[in-house]
């Protein structure tokens, strides 16, 4: 099914943003809006967010990716991924105003940009879908769980750091330093006041009444952290493992995905489960 692309220009508090659509021949009703995070903008890491609208406006999916205020060709002041909701107001406008056909919306995000789009999609009920790549969670204690599990555990099983240890390459006070500091922090108690980040993403996704596909990086910290959350809170778990979220884990890829195999992946899982519902 032939697209076409389409760059637009829109208005957020005062300042340009700059975006890009894919308008699919016959385009379906649902649209996915995707979300930027950390320091990308709308091409993504690898030219990931591209590929993908390509894929998904190959299927028939209207695609639009932004860069948000600060960031990439948009105007503005740089802003964290918790001071967005503008930002998705005016994207969200603009996208149905490109096509009034179109009746429902997906949020797909990568790490921060998938919490910012869980956070977002509760508050517009023209968003029934989410889809989030490695969501970001991150505390210092669920950091340094994370890292002492599955960082340090793997180190232990390396050659090389054996190798290392014994040729006196290896910094060992330095190491147990580090490892005697994560392990402090992995047994603070979290902060009951102000809610934690896992903890205001738990009220958002609890609150969302759509549908939700989560896709973990299997050689990644901040999946790992995300992952270890049902293993802590029984909240969580229920969560995870109600009729409203699809968990799917790419073995071995890394944050951002950055093998043609691991992305292959990202847009069967992403392609299948928009087909499905």
């Amino acid at each position: 099914m032939n697209a076409k692309r389409r760059a637009v220009y829109f208005s957020c508090s005062g300042c340009w943003l700059v975006g890009i659509v894919d308008f699919p021949a016959a385009p379906k009703p649902r649209g996915v809006l995707i979300v930027t995070g950390g320091p990308q903008y709308r091409v993504g890491s690898h030219r990931h967010f591209v590929l993908m609208a390509q894929e998904l406006a190959a299927s028939g999916t209207p695609v639009m990716r932004f860069d948000y205020r600060g960031m990439g060709d948009s105007e503005g002041e740089p802003r964290n991924f918790e001071q967005l909701d503008d930002d998705l107001d005016a994207a969200i406008a603009e996208f149905f105003r490109l096509l009034p056909a179109m009746k429902e919306l997906v949020l797909w995000g990568l790490c921060d940009g998938a919490t910012a789009a869980a956070c977002h999609a509760v508050r517009d009920p023209r968003v029934t879908g989410l889809v989030m790549l490695n969501p970001w969670v991150r505390t210092e204690q669920g950091h340094a769980r994370a890292t002492l599990r599955h960082y340090y555990v793997q180190r232990l099983q390396e050659r090389g750091f054996w190798h290392k240890l014994a040729s006196g390459t290896l910094h060992i006070g330095r190491t147990l330093n580090s490892v005697i500091e994560l392990a402090a922090a992995a047994k603070q108690r979290p902060a009951a006041d102000p809610p934690s980040l896992p903890q205001r993403l738990y009220r958002a996704l609890s609150g969302f009444q759509g549908r939700i596909l989560i896709v973990l990086s299997g050689a990644d910290l901040g999946a790992r952290e995300f992952s270890a959350l049902p293993e802590h809170y029984a909240y969580w778990r229920k969560l995870l493992d109600g009729p409203r979220v699809h968990l799917r884990q790419v073995q071995h890829a890394n944050h951002t995905f950055s093998s043609k195999h691991w992305r292959a992946d990202v847009s069967t899982a992403c392609l299948d489960w928009i087909a499905s519902w």
